[in-house]
C-alpha cells in the first residue's frame, strides 16, 4: 500500500483520536481505523475514562471484517495486561494482517513491546506514519512519562498591546463571542483547567465547559492559592467537576476546612511550588493541563519553562500602558533569555485573531 494511502487513513485515525482529548485520562486518547480492500470497516477512539481502548472499539465495530484488514493506530497498541487484555493481542487474535502505527508508546509497559508482539505473530508493522502529528497529539503522555508532568497549554485573551484588563481591572469582554466559544472548546480538550486565586477573586469564574453537546467534557478545576484566599462562596463550588486547591504545606487549617466543606480538595505542596503541583497532577494521571491565568500565574509557568503550547486570542483594541499586562514580570536581562515559541496556526475568529504556538525544542 502506498505511503499516500497510509497517510490518508492515519489522518482519519488522528481525527478520531482528537475526539477523546480531555476525556480519556489517565489513558492517552488514541484513534484507530480498520481498512479492508480500501474500505473502512471499523473505527474507534479511546472512550471516556480511558476504556475501552481505540483498537477494541474498532474491532468490535468491524466484527469478522477485521480479518485481513490493515489497522491504522495513532499510538502503538498497548502490550500490558490491565482490566482488559493487551490491544496488540486483540489485533492479532482478530486476524489483522497489517498494522500502521503513528508513534511508539513511551510507557515502559509497552514501549516497543506491542510492535514486537505483532511482528512475532507474523503481522506486518509499519512505524512512524505521520509521526510528528501523532506525537503532538500524545504530547501529554510523553510529558508525563519523561518529565513527570502534564503537557501545559497557556491561553490568554489579549488586547493588541498585550493587556488583559483596563487599569481598573475591568476585563469583560476583551474578546468576542466566537473567541469565548473557542475557549470552551479548548477546555473540552484538556483534562484540567487552572487559574490563580487572583483570577478567582477578580472574575469569579465557573471554569466549566458550557457548550451544548459537550456535556461529557468535565475538566477538573484547579486553583493555585498559596495564601488560601479563595472564598467559600466562589462559583467554583456551586456545582460541576471536582475542584483542587493547591496551597503551601503549612497552610491555614481553618481556611482549608472551609473550602473542604464546600467540596474542594485542598492539597499542600512544598517548594518548588509549580513543579510539585505538576508532579501531583501527573501522579493522578492527568496529561493535558490548560492554564487560563492570571498574569502572575502565566509568568510563573513561562519563567520555569513549563509551557508547551500558547493559545493567544488578540482582540482589535488597545488598552494602553496603564492597563493590566497579560504576563507579569519575567525579570529578563537579555532577549536571548526569553522563552521562545514557533507559530503553528493563525486564524480569524470574527474580529479577533487566534494565534497558536508551540515551544521551541530545548525550551
Amino acid at each position: 500500500m502506498s505511503s499516500a494511502t497510509d497517510e490518508r487513513f492515519m489522518r482519519a485515525a488522528l481525527a478520531l483520536g482528537a475526539r477523546g482529548l480531555g476525556r480519556s485520562w489517565p489513558n492517552p486518547s488514541v484513534g484507530c481505523v480498520l481498512v479492508r480492500d480500501g474500505r473502512v470497516v471499523g473505527r474507534g477512539w479511546t472512550q471516556p475514562g480511558g476504556r475501552p481502548h481505540a483498537e477494541t472499539e474498532a474491532l468490535r465495530r468491524a466484527g469478522a471484517l477485521a480479518r485481513g484488514a490493515t489497522a491504522y493506530v495513532t499510538l502503538e497498541p498497548c502490550a500490558n495486561w490491565g482490566r482488559t487484555p493487551p490491544c496488540c493481542r486483540a489485533l492479532a487474535e482478530a486476524g489483522v494482517a497489517r498494522v500502521v502505527v503513528g508513534c511508539i508508546d513511551p510507557d515502559p509497559r509497552t514501549n516497543g513491546k506491542g510492535v514486537a508482539f505483532l511482528r512475532e505473530a507474523g503481522i506486518e508493522v509499519v512505524v512512524g506514519c505521520l509521526e510528528d502529528e501523532a506525537r503532538r497529539q500524545s504530547l501529554g503522555l510523553f510529558r508525563r512519562i519523561f518529565a513527570g508532568r502534564p503537557m501545559v497549554t497557556l491561553k490568554l485573551a489579549l488586547s493588541l498591546d498585550g493587556r488583559i484588563a483596563t487599569r481598573t481591572g475591568h476585563s469583560q469582554w476583551i474578546s468576542g463571542e466566537r473567541a469565548r466559544l473557542e475557549a470552551h472548546l479548548l477546555r473540552a480538550t484538556h483534562d484540567a483547567v487552572l487559574v490563580g486565586s487572583g483570577t478567582v477573586l477578580a472574575d469569579d469564574p465557573a471554569l466549566t465547559c458550557r457548550i451544548p453537546g459537550l456535556g461529557d467534557a468535565r475538566p477538573l478545576r484547579i486553583v493555585l492559592d498559596r495564601r488560601l484566599r479563595t472564598p467559600p462562596s466562589a462559583r467554583l463550588f456551586a456545582g460541576g467537576p471536582p475542584v483542587l486547591v493547591f496551597t503551601r504545606r503549612d497552610h491555614q487549617r481553618e481556611s482549608a476546612e472551609k473550602l473542604r466543606a464546600r467540596g474542594a480538595e485542598v492539597v499542600g505542596v512544598d517548594e518548588p511550588y509549580l513543579p510539585n503541583v505538576l508532579d501531583d497532577l501527573a501522579r493522578r494521571g492527568l496529561t493535558r493541563l490548560l492554564v487560563e491565568g492570571g498574569a502572575r500565574v502565566a509568568a510563573a509557568f513561562l519563567a520555569e519553562r513549563l509551557v508547551d503550547r500558547l493559545c493567544l486570542v488578540y482582540a482589535p483594541i488597545l488598552l494602553g500602558g496603564d492597563a493590566h499586562p497579560g504576563i507579569a514580570d519575567l525579570a529578563l536581562d537579555e532577549v536571548g533569555e526569553a522563552p521562545r515559541f514557533r507559530v503553528t496556526e493563525r486564524r480569524s475568529l470574527d474580529q479577533d485573531t487566534l494565534v497558536e504556538l508551540e515551544a521551541v525544542a530545548g525550551e
